[in-house]
């Protein structure tokens, strides 16, 4: 059967490779259009159509699949579309113009998280579980029926970064069965069910520490928000990037904070620690100065002995 693949970033990649190298026939692969990346605002193809160009496959870029862009498709004769990550919601026509339909792989056990982050979404709602959910696009934001659904539980202090690379292992587990499935029509689909949620892409906003809030809030910022945007905060007049932190629940560190301001810093036996609200504590153990590199928060603490306060 003839597969269209439809992706954008580097997770679609990777999927993208699995599939072409475990003997799946892709027709051609839809990208969005390069677009400009970094300070110097670089023209740059997308991580799925770099991967496509050394596969050898055909690529057509697109923003949304328009008319022009369902002529392309329908030179390529394709049977079958998997969606990873491609970034734009498919009307009617186009939904109607692969004959099997279009099948995408979301990372959340959907109804919940509808959106482009979901992952980031689960952290930062401090999650427990979450998953990985192969279902057929209709025209609504992630509402079509679901043909297999995978859970797994989220990690101790798991970034949405590791977090995402272990879901789209996941992913290649469900496709394992499920494609057999839909080559030989022995699917069954079922309607969505539960309570609904949205997953917004996080602003930079959201990413900022507020240390009037519970450690536990902060260290879900922190692990939902990396690598992409960063939690950050102010240290003085410059900001610091977070990268990694959580929660310390010593009753003694608590007791011994309880008259300092949020987001006041200390250190004991080597470890940064910053006071927050509802009498509790963050540790800090990774993060990045202002246009400096990454570093422990020991050694960034240690080389600025005068600071006080994180704001």
């Amino acid at each position: 059967m003839r597969i269209l693949f439809a992706g954008t970033p580097e997770v679609s990649a990777t999927i993208l490779e699995w599939l072409v190298k475990s003997g799946h026939e892709i027709a051609c692969v839809l990208t969005r259009t390069d677009s400009l990346v970094g300070r110097k605002r670089i023209l740059t193809p997308s991580a799925t159509a770099i991967k496509a160009e050394e596969l050898g496959l055909p690529i057509i870029k697109a923003n949304r699949v328009d008319d022009g862009t369902l002529s392309q498709i329908a030179s390529f004769n394709v049977d079958l579309a998997i969606v990873v990550a491609y970034g734009s919601i498919l009307n009617q026509q186009a939904l109607e113009a692969v004959p099997n339909g279009w099948f995408n792989i979301h990372f959340s056990l959907l109804p919940k998280y509808r959106g482009a982050a979901p992952v980031q979404r689960a952290l930062l709602n401090g999650d427990k579980e979450t998953g990985v959910t192969i279902f057929k696009l209709d025209a609504g934001m992630d509402t079509g029926p679901v043909l297999s659904s995978l859970s797994t539980s989220i990690g101790f202090n798991e970034s949405s970064g590791e977090l995402l690379a272990r879901l789209t292992e996941l992913s290649k587990s469900l496709l394992s069965e499920a494609l057999p499935q839909l080559y030989s029509g022995t699917f069954n689909l079922h309607e969505q069910s539960g309570e609904s949620s949205s997953a917004p892409k996080p602003t930079r906003e959201e990413a900022r520490l507020d240390f009037n809030q519970p450690a536990s809030t902060l260290e879900n910022i922190v692990r939902g928000m990396n690598p992409e945007p960063m939690a950050w905060c102010m240290v003085g007049d410059e900001v610091l990037r977070v990268l990694s932190a959580v929660e310390n629940r010593s009753a003694s560190l608590v007791a011994g904070s309880a008259s300092a301001s949020p987001g006041s810093l200390f250190s004991v036996e080597g470890k940064v620690f910053s006071v927050c609200g509802h009498d509790s504590i963050l540790e800090l153990i990774e993060v990045q100065p202002s246009s400096k590199r990454a570093m422990p928060a020991r050694d960034w603490f240690n080389g600025n002995r005068f600071l006080e306060r994180l704001t």
